[in-house]
């Protein structure tokens, strides 16, 4: 036989929840017996309100053993555990019948009855079936009380199951989330990594350690802070500024002849926060798709301006030269659906990539975003 382990097994119901809703509807119980003698005018109502009290008290106990019951169930589909209630309610349906058969009809009947009708009632009560017929009227009565109350602890134990499966879904939507962040922010192009090094290359055989110098240095401040922020944490906008710029110096020694930067950044705008490296696949794709064909100089520029509520960065290039940047995107697997699910990931509908050709040559991108504040000294 197997042992119920009452006290190692977590319900989705507390105790306390339990024990108060069982108190609550055998004190409800009380409350109209209670109004329904005192109504009836019924003889000795003292006497009947003291054993009424012991058949509380009987009920209470055994309601208490049907939810130790139906706490070994919570495990089980709700079709066991309501059949387990059913089921349960049956035997605890009887005891208190007998009970209360045993307390009213059999224990010192005549103390509750007025004396001129002892005689009458002591005749009525010995027909043939008489006890029977009482506790199983009295038994179907308690079966359905003691159902309500199953039915109640049933209806909030599956309510409490209900909310800690949301809370469960919850916290692996927004691990799923964070994961996806995560994998979106380091999505840096390893070509640049691969051209930078052909940079480096060149640059030493052509005997130019002092830029060559400066290339690995600005390569390290790039990959140290652009790898070790926190993924999922915003950064202000003039550290994203501060990272592309040094991106650009990385990418002006391959093309230090085509490659020109302007950036405009008011100083109020400076503070408010944005994804970490968010313009990096928006400036990575200028240079692949403007100033790498190009044979004249291209300018890129990056700026920002706001609204009331909203941030707009951009990024734009005068290149007359390459294509659209969205047609190679499913090619190179990073550049603007990167943004654009990222900016989705973390701001939902509130923010929005916009690419514009420009009537001069070259791409406009356009990020918009809430317009959020960095606090922080």
């Amino acid at each position: 036989m197997k042992k119920l382990d009452i006290g190692n097994h977590k319900p989705s119901v507390g105790q306390q929840v339990a024990i108060l809703s069982i108190l609550g509807f055998w004190l409800f119980y009380v409350i109209v017996l209670t109004v329904r003698t005192a109504v009836g005018d019924w003889p000795a109502p003292g006497e009947m309100a003291v054993r009424r009290v012991f058949v509380t008290i009987l009920g209470i106990a055994v309601t208490y053993l049907l939810y130790l019951l139906l706490r070994q169930f919570e495990d089980k589909a709700l079709s066991t555990r309501i059949t387990t209630a059913f089921v349960g309610a049956v035997p605890c349906a009887i005891a208190i019948a007998m009970a209360n058969y045993y307390v009213f009809n059999v224990y010192d009947p005549e103390s509750l009855f007025d004396p001129k009708h002892i005689e009458e009632m002591r005749k009525y009560m010995e027909k043939e079936n008489f006890a029977m017929k009482a506790i199983v009227e009295d038994t179907i009565s308690r079966f359905f009380f003691i159902i309500s109350w199953a039915s109640l602890y049933l209806a909030i134990s599956y309510a409490a199951e209900v909310r800690q499966v949301e809370r469960k879904a919850s916290r692996f939507a927004q691990a799923a989330q964070d994961a996806e962040l995560r994998s979106l922010r380091y999505q840096v192009n390893p070509h640049f990594l691969f051209n930078t090094l052909n940079s480096l290359s060149t640059l030493v055989m052509r005997s130019q350690p002092e830029e060559a110098e400066k290339m690995i240095l600005n390569l390290s401040k790039f990959y140290r802070t652009s790898l070790s922020g926190d993924p999922l944490e915003d950064v202000p906008l003039h550290e994203e500024v501060h990272l592309q710029r040094l991106y650009l110096d990385i990418e002006a020694v391959r093309f230090p002849d085509r490659l020109r930067s302007k950036i405009h950044i008011p100083d109020e705008l400076g503070s408010m926060l944005v994804p970490g490296l968010i313009l990096q696949p928006l400036v990575e794709n200028a240079i692949k798709h403007g100033v790498s064909p190009s044979k004249k100089p291209v300018t890129i520029s990056i700026s920002a301006t706001s609204t009331d509520d909203s941030l707009i960065l951009t990024v734009a290039d005068n290149s007359n030269a390459g294509k659209n940047p969205s047609d190679d995107e499913q090619n190179t697997g990073i550049g603007l659906a990167n943004v654009r699910d990222r900016l989705e990931t973390r701001f939902g509908r509130e923010a929005g990539v916009k690419v514009i050709r420009s009537e001069k040559g070259g791409f406009v991108v356009e990020l918009t975003m809430p317009l959020l504040v960095d606090n922080q000294p």
